[in-house]
């Protein structure tokens, strides 16, 4: 029986790759949009692959527009079988700058979206006894990224859904798992520009909020990378929760766990830019220095 798989913001990056990918694996893939125009570069990388995803319109922040894009999904194919939670949006701020409003949006977004989604195919999932959920987090759903509030805390409450989701369907024999890139060459980055810095306090927050990206997308890991684990997520006969992929995933977060909360407190003190470079890259065996 062909697998029915949902990727959500399927239009580029990670969720493009992996409408890609699980379409080539012979999954009947419906990839969600937000507007068809915007996934042009899709539909022409699957015709050139020779294969089809199904796209539909779908805004995850929107209550009657999940019912109505999923609802149209399960008429279509009968079912879901693999749910690829990837739709989601960036927020940089510290907490001071950050107005609840944008903290209510991104939530919505990342976490109120996710929950949406689920919510939709988890009937079908649990009558069946079998099916996926797969949510997208990031590295700073492990750290507390420096002036990133409403992103961190989004990521952070997802993760925690996750976990409880997991456990809650392990019974109905719904497999759940959190993977956590680094950085990943997807359009988020450069649509993630935005540094309120209100008060002037926080610049050498901000600063290196964005040397952090820079040295990463240097080297960003390929979004194909991505799918394939997700592939094998999917697939395993040794399923785990949580998977850390791409540039600086796996450093950074093995390095925070060894670390103690008064050492990564203390991250935050020095106030010279090449002073906490170096610190971060004692830490985390990651060098973000300017190039």
């Amino acid at each position: 029986m062909t697998t029915v798989s949902v990727v959500t913001g399927a239009n580029s990056g990670i969720g493009r790759a992996t409408a890609l990918h699980l379409a080539s694996l012979g999954h009947e893939v419906h990839g969600s949009v937000r507007n068809l125009d915007s996934a042009a570069k899709l539909q022409s990388m699957a015709d050139a692959a020779g294969v089809e995803v199904q796209l539909f319109i779908m805004d995850v922040a929107d209550d009657e527009s999940v019912r109505t894009g999923l609802g149209g999904v399960l008429e279509r194919a009968g079912r879901v079988d693999v749910l690829v939670n990837n739709a989601g949006v960036g927020g940089n701020a510290v907490m001071e700058e950050c107005p609840p409003s944008l903290y209510n949006e991104v939530f919505n977004i990342n976490v109120c979206g996710a929950v949406r989604c689920a919510q939709a195919v988890l009937p079908g999932m649990r009558a069946r006894r079998s099916g996926t959920i797969i949510n997208i987090t990031s590295i700073t759903g492990r750290i507390a990224a420096i002036a990133q509030q409403p992103y961190v805390a989004s990521k952070w409450a997802l993760e925690g859904a996750t976990e409880g989701l997991a456990q809650e369907v392990a019974p109905f024999g719904i497999r759940v798992a959190i993977i956590e890139p680094g950085i990943t060459k997807s359009a988020i980055f450069a649509k993630n520009v935005d540094a309120p810095n209100q008060s002037g306090a926080y610049d050498a927050h901000y600063r290196r909020l964005f040397q952090f990206y820079a040295a990463g997308l240097a080297e960003a890991t390929d979004p194909a990378e991505v799918a394939e684990l997700i592939e094998h997520v999917i697939t395993t006969d040794d399923p785990k929760l949580r998977y850390t992929v791409s540039w600086g995933g796996p450093e950074i977060d093995q390095a925070r766990r060894a670390m103690s909360d008064e050492a990564w407190v203390s991250l935050g003190l020095p106030e010279d830019d090449d002073e906490y470079y170096d610190r971060f890259s004692e830490s985390f065996g990651v060098d973000i220095r300017r190039k």
